[in-house]
């Protein structure tokens, strides 16, 4: 298994985009089947934009001055994305409204990874093999301990981070 960060990430994503199918195939399924779906997105998502959040993104900032602007943005598509998910996480899978706020967290994640796809290109240009393996054991050292639910108490520090930054 690798340790590159990037391609770390880019598994992560890939898994994302399979949930993201599954429930867009559930869709007009049982609620309960939404639901179990739902809440393994928000468990992958609570995951994956720690990680981010935790260690890629301030390495990137500190080390790769030319991609400052993406990784500023990339916080702020999070934050949209945590909200989304604690709300999600809070509701019940046969709200009127669940289907319909999951498809909003949906594309707002999709637009998040396509743009990665951006500037992940000139982080690994930057740091090259090396750097970026380390970031990357860092990254799996925390992903045991990184919140698994939006309501965790790291996950909601995450959160209030990113409006009083």
């Amino acid at each position: 298994m690798s340790t590159d960060a990037i391609v770390l990430l880019k598994e992560d994503h890939k898994e994302i985009r399979r949930l993201f199918k599954a429930f867009q195939e559930a869709e007009e399924g049982p609620a309960s089947k939404r639901g179990k779906i739902v809440g393994q997105i928000l468990e992958a998502l609570t995951v994956h934009t720690y990680l981010e959040n935790e260690v890629m993104y301030p390495e990137v900032r500190k080390l790769v001055p030319d991609v400052e602007d993406d990784v500023l943005e990339s916080y702020e598509e999070h934050h949209v994305a945590d909200v989304l998910c604690f709300e999600l996480f809070t509701m019940d899978a046969g709200d009127e409204r669940f289907n319909a706020k999951t498809t909003v967290l949906i594309e707002n994640v999709l637009h998040h990874i396509e743009e990665e796809q951006e500037w992940f290109p000139k982080v690994r240009e930057a740091l090259g093999r090396s750097p970026l393996q380390e970031i990357g054991q860092r990254m799996l050292d925390l992903r045991p301990k990184a919140p698994k639910t939006p309501t965790a108490p790291k996950a909601l520090k995450k959160s209030l981070d990113a409006v009083v930054a």
